[in-house]
């Protein structure tokens, strides 16, 4: 497809954070952005991608899933509306309550002669930048989901930028599995340079992972292990969750506490062997800062992965509890986290077993 005179009559260039696809009077980036120009056309150093499947990142699709369920019935195509609404609106997947998107499996239709990723027309891919800020149109109406799950068939297009970041897709593993383990690769990556920075001063770690026995938690107790905790310990919600974890084998201790419940929290990962060097705050719902806070040792460091986290709340709890813990935002990407997350996935059949049983 060659640029549009519409392309070529625009005055602004290419940049490699996709500034020039942001449609807002003020200079914001695209994750900042009320609404992305998502024209099919390229700019030189984009990606335009044919998507298969989006994955909405697990707070997005559970707030939605709460809007959305009256007396007990969930309305999944009251959920289908409102995803196709937002990303009609906005250009992009931005949950305006939760703020998060999720990520895409799809497949290279085309390459601008300048983009620096390396990828080529054909290759199936999954991107690992999230939608809130990735130029997305939706053609098909979203006509084979039902608003009933986190990953959602779709036919559309995407866009990447220079700065974008994607993978291909393994010959392997299922690509729903692949988009399921991407979605969360930075969580295991990060938790396991955390525990080797202990590793390295001689201290082996004990790791709590909150949301233990989810897709990020299950692959961060994985990780804790393999880069050397002493301990590690699950935290779950609810005993059916106990009982999964327990049988995948993943965590030294499987504990069972509300995350919500800051007392609670911190009694049952104390109880388990605490408190914690290292906490990882893996679950979905909002109010676990304080919890996770109480749950960590002094001089340890709590690393939070849930999108539904009030970076406030942790940093004025962390000072009104005076609690001397290093706190940590878990970004989403760190050097070479993709193919860990799959290294780990691969080798451990307990992880494997998780994700399977998700899908």
């Amino acid at each position: 497809m060659n640029p549009s005179s519409d392309i070529q009559a625009d005055v602004r260039t290419s940049d490699p954070t996709g500034l020039h696809r942001v449609l807002d009077d003020a200079a914001v980036l695209p994750q900042a952005a009320r609404r992305l120009d998502t024209r099919a056309e390229l700019w030189p150093d984009e990606v335009r991608i044919r998507v298969e499947r989006l994955n909405l990142d697990a707070a997005s699709f559970r707030q939605l899933e709460r809007k959305h369920t009256k007396y007990g019935e969930r309305h999944g195509d009251a959920v289908r509306a409102e995803v196709l609404d937002i990303v009609a609106t906005r250009g992009k997947m931005q949950n305006p309550e939760t703020g998060s998107g999720g990520m895409l499996v799809g497949t290279v239709e085309e390459v601008g002669p300048e983009s620096p990723l390396g990828l080529t027309v054909g290759d199936r891919v999954a991107t690992l930048v999230s939608l809130t800020l990735t130029p997305l149109v939706i053609e098909d109406g979203l006509a084979r989901w039902g608003g009933d799950s986190e990953q959602v068939p779709c036919d559309g297009y995407a866009v990447l930028f220079g700065r974008s970041i994607a993978a291909v897709i393994p010959d392997d593993l299922d690509p729903a599995l692949s988009l399921s383990v991407m979605d969360v690769c930075g969580a295991p990556a990060l938790t396991a340079r955390v525990v080797e920075e202990y590793a390295a001063r001689r201290q082996a770690p004990v790791v709590a992972v909150v949301g233990g026995a989810g897709k990020s938690g299950s692959l961060s107790l994985a990780a804790a292990r393999q880069a050397g905790a002493a301990r590690t310990i699950g935290v779950v919600p609810h005993q059916d969750e106990h009982d999964l974890l327990t049988g995948a084998g993943l965590a030294d201790v499987v504990a069972v506490a509300d995350a919500r419940d800051p007392i609670a929290l911190r009694d049952a990962v104390t109880a388990a062997g605490g408190p914690a060097d290292v906490t990882v705050v893996c679950v979905d719902v909002p109010g676990c800062e304080g919890g996770a806070i109480l749950a960590t040792a002094e001089r340890g460091t709590v690393i939070f992965f849930s999108m539904a986290t009030s970076f406030s709340a942790a940093a004025l709890g962390a000072e009104g509890l005076a609690a001397d813990v290093r706190m940590l935002v878990g970004n989403g990407y760190v050097p070479g986290h993709a193919a860990y997350a799959m290294e780990l996935l691969r080798g451990d059949a307990g992880v494997r077993g998780l994700f399977e049983r998700r899908l």
